[in-house]
């Protein structure tokens, strides 16, 4: 048990002063295996590399297709050309409003939050100096639409935080569904209040819009058709849900309509995806790493330890998947590493518990997948790192918004979602 705290202890100490969790999760499953009494190289070259390529194996394809998928909604413009139309119907009284709104249905539709925030910034940034609302929100109302509900929460969504718990529970995307739509409610409805208090306050001490320091590059060419750009989003949506495809087939599906829409910018389509796969693969090799270090604490004597622990939290068993797979997620700064390393190492647990108890495991695949959107995004997050730079704001002017927003209201729509479950609500 100590080897595993320490472990996690060098995990969480590094990855947050920024070392890639592709080295570092390989020092903390050294540390785990020398405490647990394992031969190092083999606990290297065989456990922990065998859950490595496990999970690379079985989730690859999906991180590919996906990034592809948004990379073209990108460089096609029509990512842009979504979020443009639904601020213009929103209007730009309500531009924090137009900002969560866009950023939500892209993400909804199956585009990487990475995407999103390169083509909703330029279009925050036009939205706010209407509106007159200062630049320090921006992360924040970004990070609510792209990083939150639409990721872990809404029944249906195909980000990966929504999919990795499939295989483990046996369920589909669409798991727990009232559940799912309960904490979507904390979320945004809670993150939305948020943030128009935050622009009253920031405004009354005299907080408004100022000019970034260094010009953004603003896309003016016209955008595609707007209902022609939802038809990818929706192929996917509809795909994976309705006609119960796979999800391989379903991003497939949703690639094939891009170019078939945009056959005329066909030249920009081996770049798109060029860009998309490699991206991908770091995306891919750093969730792997992660879920290599779940299989490394999984083997060693004190994980029985750690199990009768977590299991052993009273009340409904929910309760400690959540507190594991939260505290993965914190400690990896990743979704879905941290989940990926509770579900290898408790997965199976967790789905025994389910046939035990008579919680559906539905239930269980929904509490895996709200939790891990919450301790992840603490500072040392990726996606919090990416969406500040871009945005051309620090921890100092803009954390606090994403803390509330994308760590507080998602650990308090778990346990929301875990209440409505005691009294058979899923």
């Amino acid at each position: 048990m100590l080897g595993i705290l320490l472990g996690l202890i060098v995990l969480m100490g590094l990855a947050y002063l920024g070392w890639s969790i592709l080295w570092v999760a390989p020092i903390a499953a050294g540390v785990v295996a020398i405490t647990g009494g394992l031969d190092l190289l083999d606990a290297y070259t065989d456990t922990y590399m065998g859950g490595f390529v496990d999970f690379a194996k079985a989730w690859f394809p999906v991180f590919m297709l996906g990034a592809i998928f948004g990379k073209l909604m990108e460089d096609t413009g029509m990512a842009r050309s979504v979020a443009i139309a639904l601020t213009k119907i929103i209007g730009t009284k309500r531009a924090i409003l137009g900002v969560i709104v866009s950023a939500a249905v892209l993400t909804y539709g199956g585009v990487s939050l990475f995407v999103v925030v390169f083509a909703i910034y330029p279009l925050a940034l036009t939205l706010f100096k209407e509106a007159n609302i200062s630049r320090k929100l921006i992360p924040g109302t970004v990070a609510l639409g792209a990083f939150t509900f639409t990721m872990t929460a809404l029944p249906g969504t195909p980000q990966i935080q929504n999919l990795i718990p499939m295989e483990y529970f046996k369920t589909t995307a669409t798991a727990a569904p009232i559940m799912g739509i309960i904490a979507t409610l904390v979320m945004a409805v809670g993150g939305y209040i948020y943030l128009i208090w935050r622009e009253k306050v920031m405004r009354k001490n005299g907080e408004v819009y100022t000019e970034p320091k260094e010009t953004v590059k603003v896309d003016d060419s016209v955008p595609p058709n707007f209902l022609l750009s939802l038809l990818p989003l929706l192929a996917v949506l509809i795909t994976l849900n309705l006609f119960k495809w796979d999800i391989i087939l379903a991003l497939l599906t949703g690639i094939i309509l891009i170019m078939l829409l945009n056959i005329h910018k066909f030249k920009k389509f081996v770049k798109a995806i060029n860009g998309g796969a490699v991206g991908s693969v770091t995306a891919i090799i750093n969730t792997s790493a992660a879920v290599g270090f779940g299989t490394v604490v999984k083997v060693v004597p004190g994980f029985d330890k750690l199990t009768e622990l977590l299991l052993g939290i009273k009340g409904n068993p929910l309760i400690s998947e959540a507190v594991a797979v939260n505290i993965l997620a914190g400690a990896t700064g990743s979704a879905s590493g941290g989940m990926g390393i509770a579900l290898e190492a408790l997965g199976s647990k967790y789905y025994e518990l389910a046939l035990e108890t008579g919680i559906p495991p539905e239930a269980f695949h929904r509490v895996a997948s709200l939790a891990s959107g919450g301790l992840d995004t603490l500072p040392h997050n990726g996606a919090v790192l990416t969406l500040l730079t871009i945005t051309g704001m620090s921890h100092r002017d803009s954390y606090k918004d994403i803390f509330v927003v994308a760590v507080l209201l998602p650990i308090l729509s778990v346990i929301v979602a875990i209440l409505f479950s005691t009294i058979g609500i899923y």
